[in-house]
């Protein structure tokens, strides 16, 4: 791989305690080329604009694919990525759904590790604070007709993160649009799964409300996610979340909440939700708790949940007392190397150079 690095870093620009999420950005990308049916040219070289034909197919058939991930410090300031393998095995499933090359591991793990190696100083210090990570894979060019491309490239670039949402959130359950199909590309981190749910979130946002809770194009009536997060509610001892499928994207902070709530011997029931069941559980108050995951928002629990024009609010439970925020911390601590991991999933970056 070919490296080369920046002569003036931006990082005397940045004040790490007014994180702007997504407004500032590392000094490095790394970017691996696909042509002639093989990978090549890899390389990491200062972060910078990137030149396409106009005819590239990502702009005109919406070839692209991506994924997030995060990288955290300790107080040693030693760094860690958090289950890098499954965002490798989920770009992959993506780019495979799409008929997109599959990125090789080794692509992949050493673009990744050796980027965030260099740029190491922009990972954030404080606790729950981190460098958000995306690589993405995009279609670089063909022709004017509507198949695939047989040329790509695939980035890794890095930014600064701090808290996503900063306050608990208002949702509005979604009654017209729709986030996926049965048999489309809901499961995947596809580029256009989220242009299209800008419209509606908008029109959500002017009345209000933080998110929509997204419900299924048949017959909206089942709960699928909540905006770009996987979704939870906590009743009658017990967490609920919609059981991963074509519409669903197999969230890695949903599968890590709900291997620490097992370990925990909290039972987690992973099934089909419906709007009835909630709003029945919210009107008699046994609905204690719900919140979304993510990578970037990691958990935020919900204020209101709307529907129908109604708004339902969820209990003003203390801080100590949320099952939301008690995960959160669990999660944190062992990215932040706080605490014990027991399931393997944090994986430390040593120095390269």
């Amino acid at each position: 791989m070919k490296i080369e690095k920046t002569l003036h870093s931006r990082i005397r620009k940045m004040d790490f305690n007014n994180i702007d999420f997504g407004n500032q950005y590392s000094d490095h990308m790394f970017c691996s080329e696909f042509k002639n049916g093989k990978w090549n040219n890899s390389i990491i070289k200062p972060f910078g604009k990137i030149m396409f034909s106009p005819i590239s197919l990502v702009f005109h058939y919406g070839q692209a694919v991506f994924e997030g991930m995060k990288a955290y410090k300790d107080k040693n300031e030693e760094v860690f990525l958090f289950r890098p393998e499954e965002n490798f095995k989920r770009i992959n499933r993506s780019a495979v759904r799409l008929e997109m090359p599959t990125i090789p591991e080794n692509i992949f793990m050493n673009g990744l590790k050796q980027l965030i190696n260099i740029d190491r100083d922009w990972i954030p210090k404080n606790y729950g604070q981190s460098l958000y990570i995306r690589p993405f894979l995009i279609a670089t060019n063909g022709v004017l007709s509507a198949k695939p491309s047989k040329d790509y490239m695939f980035m890794i670039i890095s930014t600064p993160a701090d808290t996503y949402y900063k306050h608990p959130l208002k949702i509005k359950i979604e009654e017209k649009y729709s986030r996926s199909a049965s048999g489309g590309v809901g499961f995947t981190k596809a580029a256009g799964n989220y242009a299209s749910s800008f419209y509606p979130t908008r029109l959500a946002n002017e009345k209000g409300f933080d998110q929509i809770l997204w419900t299924d194009s048949s017959t909206h009536t089942m709960i699928e996610e909540s905006g770009t997060m996987n979704v939870f509610f906590y009743l009658k001892n017990r967490l609920i979340t919609p059981k991963f499928n074509d519409n669903i994207l197999s969230g890695i902070t949903c599968k890590s909440i709900i291997s620490l709530a097992e370990k925990e011997g909290l039972f987690v029931e992973k099934r089909n939700v419906g709007i009835s069941e909630i709003i029945e559980e919210l009107q008699t108050g046994k609905l204690k708790e719900a919140f979304g995951c993510g990578t970037a928002a990691v958990i935020n629990y919900f204020k209101t949940i709307s529907y129908k024009g109604d708004d339902f609010d969820l209990p003003n439970l203390a801080e100590e007392k949320r099952i939301s925020l008690y995960f959160k911390k669990r999660l944190l601590d062992i990215q932040h190397n706080r605490s014990e991991d027991p399931f393997g999933w944090r994986v430390q970056l040593k120095r390269y150079f």
